[in-house]
């Protein structure tokens, strides 16, 4: 059995898409937008008793976020915002949705 500490949080930020297709009825996408991105992020522990605490975990990846990126994540996909906590934290899951809704996964 594998065991990992799940915690989901938000961030309020904007962003922005450089390489939309200026043609796409999305075009409106290239210029930077808001969203409430809700993150799900989960860690392996070795143990059953606290190996990581979780609102500790919680906490530092909101003040990442915040200290990182402020309220901009500039030209960042849901993807590449997925991918950088992944490598901080060592995670084994990273779930980015804009506004909960469509974004993007990734496993380890």
């Amino acid at each position: 059995m594998t065991t990992s500490v799940v915690v989901t949080l938000r961030h309020t930020a904007t962003h922005y898409w450089p390489d939309v297709d200026p043609m796409c009825e999305e075009r409106y996408l290239r210029h930077e937008h808001r969203h409430v991105f809700h993150i799900t992020a989960k860690k392996p522990v070795q143990h059953d008793n606290r190996d990581i605490e979780i609102i500790a975990l919680k906490s530092t990846i909101k003040q990442f976020l915040r200290q990182q990126y402020g309220g901009s994540f500039g030209s960042m996909s849901c993807e590449m915002v997925a991918r950088v906590l992944m490598l901080e934290f060592d995670l084994s899951y990273c779930q980015v949705l804009e506004d909960g809704e469509n974004g993007a996964e990734i496993n380890k």
